[in-house]
């Protein structure tokens, strides 16, 4: 069952579909902590573009956490699985004692993670969404709502692995969709990977720093 070897393998493997936006400064690679930043930093050190971060929270149906009922985001974004929200019949103060839960979380992850520096500036940009794969897409879908009030010039949302209907569902939302796999049936995003550990703060941390000085580098290197 195991396709990758780890979120590191996956990135440079997905970075080779994403070759023809090698070396553009118009290029932006925003990661969804904390699994899809590995991916990402692997794409975006292939390609040498920027590497940042857009803080999605998925929101978990309680007792059932895996099981996302929706998502949010930066900018106040929230989407929900309507599906599951149906059939679940989840009442919607439960919806917010949720969201309001994870509305802390993502705030904590945006200081811890962006510190002193600005969100990065995508209007008119090629963004590039990334996680280490999506099983329903609540999370992503939330992620291209908040990234589209933004104006950038493309969307294109890539994955190492999704379920099949999850990725046809983002042809009609976004400019362009890369999943270089979609087994049936899915299991779930962890089935494919040999290494599944899960991503620390720490890592993330440390792989935006080295992606910030690897860009820095390059840029030098150009002059």
């Amino acid at each position: 069952m195991v396709i990758f070897q780890d979120r590191a393998d996956a990135g440079r493997r997905l970075a080779g579909k994403l070759s023809e936006y090698s070396g553009r400064e118009d290029v932006i690679v925003l990661a969804l902590p904390r699994g899809g930043v590995p991916v990402a930093f692997e794409v975006a050190k292939e390609l040498g573009v920027k590497l940042d971060v857009f803080i999605v929270r998925k929101l978990g149906v309680p007792g059932y956490e895996e099981l996302a009922m929706g998502a949010i985001a930066t900018g106040n974004i929230r989407v929900l699985n309507e599906d599951v929200v149906r059939s679940l019949r989840m009442p919607a103060d439960a919806i917010n004692s949720v969201a309001a839960a994870e509305l802390k979380e993502l705030e904590r992850r945006e200081q811890l993670y962006r510190k002193d520096r600005p969100s990065p500036d995508i209007e008119g940009k090629i963004v590039i969404l990334i996680d280490d794969g999506l099983a329903t897409g609540a999370t992503m879908k939330a992620a291209v709502k908040a990234i589209r009030t933004k104006k950038p010039a493309r969307i294109i949302v890539a994955a190492p692995t999704a379920s099949r209907e999850t990725c046809d569902e983002f042809a009609a939302d976004v400019d362009k969709t890369i999943c270089l796999t979609t087994p049936e049936p899915f299991y779930g995003v962890g089935a494919w990977y040999k290494d599944f550990t899960q991503t620390s703060d720490k890592e993330v941390c440390d792989l935006l720093k080295k992606a910030s000085s690897l860009i820095r580098s390059d840029i030098s290197a150009r002059r």
